[in-house]
């Protein structure tokens, strides 16, 4: 009797190791069809950059079509050559050109002129999250998609959240960015907010 439980307990014993064995080895061999943590923080990085004003960097990240000329090009071209920085930045003027993204339209926050200077949001930690294929269209390749999320918080106002969809593609070996767009209410109401921005058209 003690024999047969003694078997028993053996058999069992070998049967949850192999079941255990066979689930860390599916584990293990799982494919990794996308490169979700890489596409995430790229996106972060490029969206923590834009919302610092650091051009070079947002720049960098950028692919040539949506920078539109070399790195240091893209940087100039968005941040004036004479701010040296925040403490020194003159206050600016109803005629001055805004800042603006690679590809021409203006981040967000914009800036307001003030007395003593520009004012200007502050912005929260940048969130990156539902990686998604997007199709080739005509002025893009066929990439993936992330959205970023951050909050914006103007002197005595409540935060508002700004949700952007980065269109993300291969390029010399790298993950660029390729496209942004903001998302819009319409948009939320898809299956893929993402997608929906980045392929409206």
């Amino acid at each position: 009797m003690m024999r047969s439980k003694t078997t028993t307990t053996a058999v069992l014993a070998a049967g949850m190791f192999a079941l255990a064995g066979c689930s860390s080895s599916a584990d293990h061999n799982s494919p990794k069809g996308t490169p979700d943590d890489t596409l995430v923080k790229v996106a972060t990085r490029y969206q923590v950059a834009a919302n610092s004003l650091d051009w070079r960097t947002a720049c960098t990240l950028s692919t040539p079509g949506l920078r539109g000329g070399t790195v240091a090009q893209c940087a100039a071209r968005n941040l004036p050559a004479s701010s040296a920085g925040p403490s020194s930045r003159p206050t600016a003027s109803p005629s001055a050109e805004p800042l603006r993204y690679a590809d021409g339209s203006t981040p967000e926050p914009v800036e307001s002129s003030t007395p003593t200077g520009p004012a200007r949001g502050k912005t929260g930690p940048v969130r990156a999250s539902d990686v998604i294929s997007v199709p080739e269209d005509e002025d893009h390749p066929a990439g993936y998609g992330v959205l970023v999320t951050f909050t914006v918080t103007w002197p005595e106002q409540s935060p508002t959240t700004e949700r952007r969809a980065l269109r993300l593609v291969r390029d010399g070996g790298a993950w660029l960015i390729d496209q942004h767009e903001d998302v819009q209410d319409g948009d939320m109401g898809h299956g893929s907010p993402v997608r929906a921005a980045l392929t409206r058209g």
